[in-house]
């Protein structure tokens, strides 16, 4: 790399000392550090609240992890042993690693060309095909799935929906009959370090993961383990973090929607031939991701980056299927999702990104993508 300066690609945007202060002094004197403690109740409250007023709120359950959060929504669906979950195969790896460690196999799938997100038109054509128990869609890179749709599919076929919205927060609606799966993890929107919460309108489900999260202990029957579990529950410290973070929400997510117009305008008028992901113009997105044009790979720009100081990452390159971990799992080809992952490029996008790094990256993608097309 040269002397000039670094552009990170991403920087994490987590409450500082100050806002923590209050609930930090809370959990000192409560004394109570885990276990459903009172912020984690109250939390979970302000989750469920955020989607719609009580009564007629969801259920949110907090957990250690976005992924710990996938694994006790799907235990609590109590499916079949040999049960299959579809997936896309454009995804990070906790996707798939939550359905194997919850003892159920992947369905490997393909994506949408233009959303790049598995749709419930895709899913309708692989439960025609072959036996779909359950659906995982991912709001890949804070994209939203589409809830009354995936209601449908779940109404229309019987198979239920667990909607991967690990980045989301803030872009992904609730819906009556799929449930969905936030992550808190530091490079998320809304942000606690570590986290996730699961959200449903199923309260009796709810209350399954809520026991599964706690070694499977159903205490309103002697403290019996009728399931196994695990330990997935949320401590208070990262309940305190998540509380600052939603205190200072309404802010972060004004200036994030700032930074993506204003990234926006200047990658369209430096690099036209750029395509992004057909997604709304004014959610709030926690990376920014690039299509490249035909016969271009990102492999090939990012050392010529990396040398100008900009700091750039293959998302989900490569896909799920040529991981060995999961190359037994494939439900057919999958030209898309292989055509998307050499070509998408992730570029710096933090809050604080300013005028002037915004201007570089462009101009640098803008001399590269010509010069590599030409």
């Amino acid at each position: 790399m040269n002397a000039i300066s670094r552009i990170p690609l991403l920087v994490a945007q987590l409450p500082d000392t100050d806002a923590l202060l209050p609930y930090l002094r809370e959990i000192d004197a409560n004394r109570w550090y885990t276990n459903f403690g009172p912020l984690v109740t109250r939390l979970e409250q302000r989750f469920a609240a955020s989607f719609a007023p009580p009564p007629g709120a969801p259920s949110a359950i907090t957990a250690a992890s976005g992924t710990a959060g996938l694994e006790l929504v799907l235990g609590a669906l109590e499916l079949p042993t040999d049960a299959k979950v579809l997936l896309p195969a454009l995804t990070f790896v906790a996707t798939a690693t939550a359905v194997i460690r919850s003892g159920y196999r992947p369905l490997i799938g393909d994506v949408d060309a233009s959303s790049w997100l598995l749709t419930p038109e895709t899913a309708r054509e692989y439960a025609a095909r072959h036996r779909v128990d359950a659906v995982m869609p991912v709001a890949t890179f804070g994209n939203p799935q589409d809830v009354e749709a995936w209601d449908a599919f779940v109404a229309d076929t019987g198979i239920p929906v667990v909607i991967d919205a690990a980045g989301a927060y803030g872009n992904q609606r609730v819906g009556r009959r799929c449930h969905v799966v936030f992550s808190l993890h530091a490079t998320k929107a809304l942000a606690a370090g570590e986290g996730g919460v699961v959200v449903s309108y199923d309260h009796a489900l709810a209350k399954r993961v809520r026991r599964l999260s706690n070694f499977g202990i159903d205490l309103e029957q002697g403290s019996q383990v009728f399931v196994a579990g695990e330990n997935g529950k949320l401590s208070e410290y990262h309940a305190a973090v998540a509380h600052a973070a939603l205190d200072q929400w309404p802010v972060v997510a004004a200036r994030r929607r700032a930074v993506q117009a204003r990234y926006q305008h200047l990658l369209n008028l430096h690099c036209p031939d750029l395509r992004l992901q057909r997604r709304a113009a004014d959610g709030i997105y926690p990376i920014l991701v690039v299509l490249l044009p035909e016969g271009l790979h990102a492999r090939d720009l990012q050392p010529e980056l990396l040398w100008r100081g900009i700091e750039t990452r293959q998302w989900y390159c490569p896909t799920l299927d040529q991981h060995p971990a999961f190359s037994a799992y494939v439900g057919g080809p999958l030209p898309v999702a292989h055509d998307l992952a050499e070509r998408l490029l992730g570029l710096p996008f933090f809050v604080d990104i300013d005028e002037l790094q915004m201007h570089r990256v462009c101009q640098a993608m803008a001399e590269l993508t010509h010069q590599v097309h030409a």
